[in-house]
């Protein structure tokens, strides 16, 4: 006697939603992912109306308000410090640039000295860092 198999239909697997999925998911972590590049320093940069970025990667040169400056790993509290770490990276500033980052509350003179060692250097592309800010509106003066 021959039985009548019933006919099955091949089993597929679509596997369209799975890519779709899956390709959601890479976009949402690229996108809400931040890299962090400073190191220890928590600076407030003062805003900057013009500011560009940076095509290189400069020397930087940290800042704090308590006029406490960073290069590279190296803390530094003296002005003569800071001269010496300079000198040890006079040649890729004199190619790249310097970067200073200075808080918006470090004290002038801490900047003015460090722009003065890079003159003295002769360090020429110097840079201060700022953070985009919102536009300043002027104010109408009262009679």
């Amino acid at each position: 006697m021959k039985f009548v198999r019933p006919r099955r239909d091949q089993v597929e697997v679509n596997l369209t939603p799975l890519i779709d999925v899956v390709f959601l998911l890479l976009i949402f972590f690229m996108v809400s992912t931040t890299f962090e590049t400073r190191q220890a320093l928590e600076l407030t940069l003062p805003e900057s109306q013009a500011g560009a970025p940076v095509e290189q990667q400069p020397v930087s040169l940290s800042v704090d308000s308590s006029g406490v400056y960073r290069l590279g790993e190296q803390s530094l509290t003296s002005v003569q410090a800071l001269h010496d770490a300079l000198t040890s990276q006079v040649d890729a500033a004199r190619e790249h640039g310097l970067v200073i980052e200075a808080d918006a509350t470090t004290a002038h003179a801490d900047v003015v000295a460090a722009l003065d060692q890079a003159a003295l250097l002769g360090i020429q592309r110097v840079r201060i860092a700022t953070r985009q800010g919102v536009q300043i509106h002027e104010r109408a003066e009262s009679p």
